[in-house]
């Protein structure tokens, strides 16, 4: 029993206000998720041929400036990051490749939690309300989040093991309910270059929606994929650096609920977390059918409406 969150803006104006509504969100999931708690917020994109990646190493005083400062040297490239608690966010024009490859030489503690133009990931072990706080998640801007509470039931309660999980550029996955099939697909996915830091079920769907996509599918195409080929019980809310998704298997014992309204969509395990919202009185509400596809995604010709599709 998890709960999920998720929030993307429509209006641009209300990007200031993402980590502000988020963060209540996210905390009304507690019950539903007392051990550790996380979120994706996409926001501040690199410059053009740089990447950003999000780092966590479990020492506190880590010092990220010795590592900042021996990816530029060792790499004969440019390096820019900030810290946010035990999280370190590195901007760098370096080959994704390259910086993970000597990321880990340089210190094998040292945990990518996401690689690409937009997204940063934060989690940690603890209730919501003091992973919020201790990242400082009501004073981040984007223009879409997602969020996960979680109550271990398959795997060991680390940070590691928290949502959201992230497998390939800008994409992220969050996840309600339990996969059994992983071990066979996690198998089947290294053999084909997937890479994976835990033993965690929903890590395995992150990395098969990234194999898929890596393949030249679509995310509704690669989410139709999954619904096929993972057998268990889930949502899935999939953050994207244009937008998100949301998905239940055919069987749907793993509740969720949507609700979209002229400025937002929102998206949570239970509607009490919806309910925070401003203006969620005269939103749509509704339950997302049971194998059905919705998704939305912002394009350069409309940055700031929904411009994606329910499928």
């Amino acid at each position: 029993m998890c709960g999920i969150v998720g929030l993307y803006l429509k209006d641009d104006a209300l990007q200031p206000e993402l980590g502000r509504r988020l963060a209540p969100m996210l905390i009304e999931m507690t019950d539903r998720g007392p051990d550790s708690a996380g979120f994706a917020v996409y926001r501040n994109g690199a410059p053009q041929g740089w990447s950003k990646l999000t780092l966590y190493h479990p020492e506190p005083a880590y010092d990220w400036d010795v590592l900042e400062q021996g990816l530029a040297q060792a790499l004969d490239t440019q390096c820019d990051g900030f810290r946010r608690a035990s999280h370190f966010v590195l901007m760098t024009p370096a080959a994704d490749e390259a910086a993970r490859r000597w990321i880990g030489e340089h210190d094998g503690d040292v945990r990518i939690m996401s690689v690409g133009e937009a997204i940063e990931i934060y989690k940690e072990k603890g209730l919501p309300k003091d992973v919020a706080a201790r990242f400082g998640l009501e004073t981040m801007s984007g223009t879409h989040a997602i969020g996960h509470t979680r109550m271990a039931t398959e795997s060991a309660v680390t940070t590691e093991h928290s949502h959201p999980f992230s497998t390939g550029r800008d994409l992220c996955l969050v996840h309600n309910g339990s996969l059994s099939n992983h071990n066979r697909l996690r198998a089947w996915l290294r053999r084909r270059g997937i890479e994976f830091q835990t033993d965690n079920d929903s890590e395995v769907a992150a990395g098969y929606l990234t194999h898929r996509l890596g393949e030249g599918a679509s995310l509704k195409e690669a989410l139709e994929a999954a619904i096929k080929d993972l057998d268990g019980f889930f949502t899935f809310a999939v953050g994207t650096r244009d937008g998100f998704a949301v998905v239940r298997d055919p069987i749907a014992c793993k509740h969720a609920v949507l609700a979209e309204t002229d400025q937002w969509v929102a998206m949570a395990t239970e509607y009490r977390a919806i309910a925070k919202l401003p203006g969620a009185e005269e939103a749509r509400i509704w339950e997302p059918v049971p194998g059905e596809i919705y998704s939305w995604e912002r394009t350069p010709e409309s940055p700031g409406i929904n411009a994606g599709e329910r499928h």
